[in-house]
């Protein structure tokens, strides 16, 4: 089975990927990274996936994107940025630069073929996945599986945003990393 994801927040086509297995198993999809530059890493190494860079928001705009000396960092909300680059660690903001967001509903519509179902929907945007989440059209586009970050643990789940919002949209929590929610389409 040759499936079909859809990557917000791909950092690289490598490291740290979440849908680099997938790819090499046949599996194509949409990459999506605001990161100035790192798109032309996917267009090298992913060659027949969608590659676009650009920031998904709640609106069509122009964000200030935080760049870090550490890419993984990178993200488009100011304070968590502000927070990582304020604490005792070795990474810090190197430049800020406007990147073009869109909605994901309006990303899908545009690139998404035509009838294509979505199998799987990974969202890592350093702190703003809910933004990312009510940014989709679920009526339109239900993936298969979607897997948000959240540093929530089992005892709080009740308090997590992104968990109850999914859950509200069909989907039901299936499995857990420190950082990171798994969720399958229930109904």
């Amino acid at each position: 089975y040759k499936g079909f994801y859809v990557d917000v927040g791909a950092h690289h086509p490598y490291r740290y990927s979440n849908t680099l297995f997938f790819y090499q198993n046949g599996w194509r999809g949409i990459n999506i990274e605001p990161t100035p530059g790192a798109i032309k890493l996917f267009n090298r190494f992913r060659r027949k996936d969608t590659n676009l860079n650009i920031g998904i928001s709640n609106k069509k705009d122009k964000l200030t994107f935080y760049c870090f000396n550490e890419p993984a960092l990178n993200g488009f909300s100011k304070e968590h940025s502000k927070e990582i680059d304020q604490a005792l660690n070795p990474y810090h903001i190197i430049k800020e630069a406007d990147v073009e967001t869109y909605p994901l509903a309006d990303v899908l519509d545009r690139y998404l073929p035509a009838g294509q179902k979505i199998d799987f929907l990974t969202i890592d945007v350093e702190g703003l996945d809910l933004v990312v989440l009510k940014s989709n059209n679920w009526t339109k586009y239900k993936p298969s599986y979607v897997m948000a970050e959240d540093r929530i643990d089992f005892e709080n789940l009740a308090d997590s945003e992104v968990y109850n919002y999914l859950k509200e949209q069909g989907y039901q929590l299936v499995a857990k990393t420190f950082r990171t929610l798994f969720f399958k389409l229930v109904s």
